[in-house]
């Protein structure tokens, strides 16, 4: 008896510590509130705040589960929806994506040159790809770490090297962006590696062929739009 009534104590100062009521000590235990209060007084009151958020935390947890099972399933059958690409697909994904990313020359500032940012390693695979079905050759491809001066810039740099299969030593030298302490950054960890800069050597005339596939693309998507299209 002696042991029980122990063990019973030892359960619900534990349950105070997780942060529970007396009122759910009661209920979890099916004792007296009496008894509760005198075996966990000398602990501390819990923090309503916490324990509302650790119980709402509790309740929607098996609904993210369900949520996240979902997500995944959606995203495998959309994978499962593209097959295998053509190159003719492969060249319209490119344009697009070069179009969407990549920097472009302005009326007020012509700068015909074929630079491509990104921050995501399966863009810059994609784009690599792309720039040989039309032609580029690897020699005339240069790279570019742009990270912010607090990242781990070697280990980026590292990381880019390995992603484009070339030695970290040909690398142009990295572009540090200022840390700025009021900017609260959600970039940040061992999972941040910054963007790499794609250039590609004497582009003029593949950005010429860029501007003309995209503004073909348009027409014949049947865009009313014709701004700027090339006569």
């Amino acid at each position: 008896m002696v042991q029980a009534k122990t063990e019973m104590k030892e359960r619900a100062r534990a349950l105070r510590r997780a942060g529970r009521t007396y009122d759910e000590i009661v209920a979890e235990l099916g004792v007296s509130k009496s008894s509760v209060s005198l075996w966990v007084r000398d602990l501390p009151r819990p923090r309503r705040a916490e324990h509302a958020r650790a119980m709402a935390e509790a309740r929607w947890e098996p609904y993210r589960r369900k949520q996240e099972v979902l997500r995944q399933q959606t995203k495998a059958m959309a994978a499962g929806e593209i097959g295998r690409m053509t190159d003719r697909e492969l060249f319209l994904v490119g344009v697009g994506l070069y179009w969407a990313e990549g920097t472009k020359s302005k009326s007020y500032r012509l700068e015909e040159r074929v630079t491509f940012v990104n921050s995501d390693p399966g863009m810059i695979t994609l784009y690599l790809r792309w720039l040989a079905l039309v032609g580029v050759e690897p020699e005339r491809l240069r790279f570019r770490v742009m990270i912010h001066e607090s990242a781990d810039v070697e280990g980026a740099e590292r990381y880019w090297a390995d992603l484009v299969g070339v030695d970290v030593s040909v690398l142009e030298g990295a572009t540090l962006k200022k840390h700025n302490p009021v900017t609260v950054r959600k970039n940040t960890g061992k999972a941040y590696h910054g963007c790499l800069v794609v250039r590609v050597l004497g582009s003029a005339d593949l950005y010429r062929r860029i501007e003309g596939w995209w503004y073909g693309i348009v027409v014949e998507a049947g865009s009313d739009s014709r701004e700027g299209c090339p006569n």
